[in-house]
């Protein structure tokens, strides 16, 4: 047998993509199973952006387009930049890539040297710790609290950084929590950063147009911090168009160069379709899709109402994304038939055998007293979700 290679081996498998892949299976078998876990919008891609796609297609750009996106595409995300966020960039500082997991994947690379230190608030993104992993890098993990909703603060950063220290990297609109950092959060990590000129800041702004309190805040509008700071978004989450497989970065040009070189020997430039598709979406006004961030503000309410009738379930209120993050360890060492729960990977898969509802464990995201629950699906599904989940509890003694 091969043998494959140590940075596989320490590579862990998605949780979000293997609850996944269990819905799916149990539904190959026949069962009713209602998948809370992906982070993937229930809504079509819009018309408009179909019709660009179309249009590509008909005018054949089917060819291989440079390695960081057309010109076109890039201008168009420069547009969409100063247009919506008051930023200022040139199209060599953007680099599109094959989904903001591929941006992510391409920033540690380009930025990390193995022992370097990543601060990395958790709860994060399954996908963060691993790819800080791949590049030889040290996740320097920093909790947070339900309290708090689930935000670090400049005080708890300052305490973790070392001379090894070369990345803050964190997301708002925050997966799994749905939390905002403020304006004036953002400036307080700001004003600690702006003194530490060796840590770049990788912000994801994946979610960006699913807030629900108001205008998005991003920390590239501090000046100061110009030369630090990497915005990482694209078009997966508000757009509906996760498997169009587009994301960008925007940064310093010489991280966009070396972004540039990277993917050049991995993927070269991303689907060509998927270019012209995005640069519609990039072009659009953000009032073309507020109709879906109008839908998920309603299933947050309607998901939090349900679940505050549940004994022992602890919640807050997220204030943008999709997601919900409650505290479920009341529950830990009940049991069922002989069986005890005994962290949220136990209380997850009891509820898809035992409810056919499928949720993410706390300990993907580093947080185990929780479960991460999406609400990217309808009205009805979320209530019969709620409903079983409820049930399914109430057997556990």
């Amino acid at each position: 047998m091969l043998n494959v290679s140590n940075k596989v081996k320490n590579v862990s498998e998605s949780e979000t993509l293997a609850m996944a892949r269990l819905s799916r299976e149990f539904k190959e078998k026949g069962l009713d199973v209602i998948g809370l876990s992906l982070g993937e919008p229930d809504f079509n891609t819009p018309d408009f952006i179909k019709e660009a796609a179309i249009k590509a297609l008909d005018d054949n750009i089917t060819k291989y387009s440079p390695v960081p996106g057309f010109l076109s595409l890039r201008e168009a995300i420069v547009t969409k930049l100063k247009r919506d966020n008051g930023l200022s960039y040139n199209a060599s500082q953007i680099v599109v890539s094959t989904g903001a997991k591929q941006t992510l994947a391409n920033l540690c690379m380009s930025l990390l040297n193995p022992g370097d230190e990543v601060l990395l608030p958790a709860p994060y993104w399954v996908t963060y710790k691993e790819v800080i992993k791949l590049a030889g890098g040290i996740p320097v993990v920093i909790p947070t609290t339900i309290e708090n909703n689930f935000k670090v603060t400049a005080q708890q950063l300052e305490e973790h950084i070392t001379a090894k220290t070369r990345m803050l990297l964190y997301s708002s609109p925050s997966n799994p929590t749905g939390s905002i950092y403020t304006k004036q959060e953002l400036k307080n990590i700001a004003d600690l950063l702006v003194n530490h000129k060796e840590i770049a800041i990788v912000s994801d702004e994946i979610y960006e147009h699913i807030n629900f309190t108001g205008a998005h805040e991003s920390i590239a509008q501090f000046n100061e911090l110009k030369d630090q700071v990497i915005v990482v978004n694209g078009v997966s989450k508000a757009f509906a168009m996760t498997g169009w497989r587009l994301g960008w970065m925007a940064g310093p040009e010489h991280v966009a160069q070396a972004c540039t070189k990277i993917q050049g020997q991995i993927t070269s430039g991303t689907c060509t379709i998927s270019q012209m598709a995005a640069q519609a979406a990039m072009l659009a006004e953000p009032k073309a899709i507020k109709y879906m961030k109008t839908s998920f503000a309603k299933r947050k309410n309607v998901l939090l109402s349900l679940l505050n009738e549940i004994e022992g379930i602890k919640t807050y209120t997220p204030e943008g994304a999709f997601y919900l993050f409650p505290e479920v360890n009341y529950y830990y060492g009940k049991s069922f038939e002989g069986k005890a729960i005994n962290n949220s990977k136990d209380l997850c898969m009891y509820l898809l055998n035992e409810a056919l509802v499928s949720l993410v464990p706390g300990e993907a995201f580093e947080a185990p007293n929780s479960v991460r629950i999406s609400y990217a699906a309808s009205e009805e599904q979320i209530k019969e979700a709620v409903k079983r989940i409820k049930v399914a509890l109430k057997k556990l003694q």
